[in-house]
């Protein structure tokens, strides 16, 4: 029973990860510093899921992202492109829209 519980709760996350991760990349942000962030937030996110995302959206154009060598460990820094900062436009209004749905359903207020 806790297997399927642990696996629907990651099954909820995982669709409003790629929302928090947007929300946090209108201003130039590197790896790290978002998930410390996150964490500080309480959002909670392993390192080994928050990379491989971060990839994912900028390979869907979401993010631009360039590499900063100048300090002696390199960082990559990722931000919103246009494409990003429309679509997160559009996933915020549809989340809060579904936020709401689900409230009704559940009973809550």
């Amino acid at each position: 029973m806790n297997d399927l519980i642990s696996g629907l709760i990651i099954e909820l996350r995982r669709g409003t990860l790629v929302l928090v991760v947007l929300s946090f990349l209108s201003k130039e942000q590197y790896g790290y510093l978002i998930l410390e962030i996150l964490k500080q937030k309480g959002v909670k996110v392993e390192a080994n899921t928050l990379y491989p995302l971060l990839r994912r959206l900028e390979v869907q154009g979401l993010l631009e992202s360039h590499w900063d060598t100048a300090d002696s460990r390199p960082r990559k820094f990722y931000k919103l492109s246009e494409k990003g900062k429309e679509v997160f436009k559009i996933l915020k209004a549809e989340w809060l829209e579904i936020n709401k749905e689900v409230k009704k359903v559940l009973g809550e207020k």
